[in-house]
């Protein structure tokens, strides 16, 4: 494919070598006429359709910035076209000479404005947060502005009240400007960047200061009644087209690529943004010189002064569309990084209480062990003891004492283990929903003659998930005793379980209308309990935590604004390849 763009372009350059010189011996040898102008119009109009063609297949071949790159040239390539047509058209089909004014001198005036716009938008540089509507805007403003330019500086003296001598001195004069803030555009770009764009734009600032010159040197010829079509006066323009057709060949073969912006440039950069607004600014200092200050007709003083008007009115509505859309991103942005960082600190609270578990479960884990062999000792010579006939009914009393607090140790180590266990438990797909169902059957037996009420909500259809049902069975029992405890503290209310599906996630939620929770941000810590002296470890929650991180889950709890705690858990759906035979299968 290299081989066949290069020989591509070495076959544009041959011909355009070859139509550069006919152009130049036909100028010279064929005399002033209308073969001579049919000529020269229709090899520049053929050119220009050749260039939009180009373009466009370019915007075609590309994608994001580039495309849109690649499409404003075809536009200012295709507007160049139709002025071009106008021309022809006239001198051509109709034998005549160009009318003065002629209209296409406002397509031939805008057609610049594209290309602006093209160089605007800065394709070389890595832009995936730009929206499009900005844009858009961006164009839309510039082009405002020079038409802008054009009806207030051109026009009056055009149409509203005719005077060619200043109309054509005005037009030369603000189409040379244009001409040349293009070229100063592409010579900061080219000076700014590297690589395969630094080609395409110093390929492209020749093309254009080739077409300045000649537009320049055109006007001064038809200053001095010299100039017609297939005069040697085309022949840069003829170049300029030619080399700008090459560059769209040659950026096909480039095929450049976006690059990170320098520093510096983009500190030139962030100023097109103020220089839009003082250009905005200006719009009421123009209106003010026209009606106060310019020596001109009261008739062409009120028309440059509607002119301003309008152009405030347009321009003001696009500045409130984008502010708009500014306001819009920014709340969009600010949404993002609240939650950004509501996540950073939830995952900062995950590792925090993680190594607190790990830390704790550790030493938790090797005291229990050494509490473990004594005391199965003072609980079996309890137990001798109180077994024993010979012993008088108070020592057998103090030895069933011995025993059930000995028991109730047992216990307290067996939770203190269980916290502490760090081997993961054998794992399954499981049905939540039944899961679930089993848990609050369980609870429910308990609950005879207490004003508490259990309400679900468990969707039929939840997926299973991957886990040991023992250890999530213990976390929903505990998770529900809390709240039937509380709910008891109070004198009864209402205790809700709902099993729902959301994305990628299986969500169950506890909620409960007692008192709350006291402090939310500790209910997982170790040892924390509120509930009296005997009666709670403040293990349980935090053995529910580990268990949920252990089967990649997350649980949080919160109060309600209308009063009671809430404890959601959530699982994520496992996928084929999450599952365990998927891996080793793969493996």
């Amino acid at each position: 494919m290299p081989i066949a763009m290069s020989l591509r372009q070495h076959w544009w350059i041959g011909v355009s070598a070859a139509l550069l010189l006919l152009y130049a011996v036909l100028s010279l040898l064929v005399p002033h006429g209308h073969a001579l102008a049919a000529w020269g119009d229709i090899t520049q109009l053929l050119l220009l359709l050749a260039a939009s063609i180009v373009m466009t297949a370019n915007a075609v071949s590309e994608r994001g910035q580039t495309r849109l790159f690649w499409s404003l040239m075809a536009v200012g390539c295709f507007m160049w076209s139709v002025s071009q047509g106008g021309w022809t058209y006239y001198e051509v089909l109709l034998h005549r000479d160009l009318p003065d004014p002629y209209f296409g001198d406002i397509i031939l005036f805008v057609h610049v404005v594209p290309f602006m716009a093209a160089l605007a938008l800065r394709p070389h540089l890595a832009q995936e947060e730009q929206k499009l509507y900005f844009t858009t805007l961006n164009f839309l403003m510039l082009l405002i502005w020079w038409v802008f330019l054009y009806a207030f500086i051109v026009f009056p003296d055009e149409y509203v009240a005719m005077n060619v001598p200043l109309y054509s001195r005005n037009y030369d004069v603000l189409y040379l400007v244009e001409n040349l803030v293009l070229l100063g555009a592409l010579g900061l770009l080219t000076a700014g960047t590297r690589g395969a764009w630094r080609t395409i734009y110093r390929h492209l600032t020749v093309a254009m200061a080739l077409y300045t010159f000649c537009s320049e040197a055109m006007n001064a010829a038809i200053a001095r009644g010299q100039y017609y079509t297939g005069s040697i006066y085309d022949i840069p323009f003829v170049a300029g087209v030619c080399w700008l057709i090459w560059v769209g060949l040659l950026a096909r073969e480039l095929k450049p690529r976006c690059e990170p912006p320098p520093p510096e440039l983009s500190r030139w950069m962030a100023l097109a943004p103020r220089l839009a607004m003082i250009a905005i600014l200006s719009l009421p200092v123009m209106g003010y010189w026209a009606v106060f200050y310019l020596d001109a007709p009261l008739q062409l003083r009120h028309f440059r002064l509607l002119v301003t008007l309008a152009a405030m009115l347009v321009l003001g509505v696009c500045v409130f569309i984008r502010q708009y859309l500014l306001d819009h991103e920014l709340m969009r942005l600010l949404d993002t990084s609240h939650r950004s960082l509501e996540n950073l600190q939830r995952l900062q609270s995950q590792l925090v209480q993680k190594e607190k578990l790990a830390s704790l479960g550790q030493l938790v884990a090797g005291a229990a062990h050494e509490i473990n062999n004594p005391l199965a000792a003072i609980l079996g010579y309890s137990e001798l003891l109180s077994s024993n006939e010979a012993l008088a009914p108070n020592q057998v009393s103090m030895a069933q004492k011995i025993g059930q607090q000995a028991r109730r140790t047992r216990d307290l180590v067996s939770d203190l283990l269980s916290f502490a266990q760090q081997a993961p438990a054998e794992k399954a797909l499981l049905d939540v929903g039944s899961l679930l169902h089993r848990a609050i059957k369980m609870e429910t037996l308990r609950l005879e003659g207490k004003q508490v009420r259990v309400e679900t909500k468990i969707a039929p259809d939840l997926p299973r998930i991957w886990g040991n049902g023992n250890q999530l069975f213990q976390c929903c029992l505990q998770i529900i005793g809390n709240a039937v405890d509380a709910l008891e503290e109070v004198g009864g209310g209402a205790l809700a379980v709902e099993g729902r599906r959301e994305g990628d996630e299986v969500v169950l939620e506890f909620s409960d209308s007692g008192p709350g929770i006291r402090e939310p941000q500790r209910v997982f810590d170790p040892f924390y309990t509120t509930k009296p002296i005997g009666k709670g470890t403040g293990l349980g929650l935090s053995a529910t935590y580990g268990v949920v991180q252990d089967h990649h889950g997350h649980i949080a709890c919160h109060n309600r604004s209308q009063g009671g705690a809430v404890f959601v858990l959530r699982f994520p759906v496992p996928t084929t390849a999450m599952l365990p035979e998927a891996r080793a299968a793969k493996a």
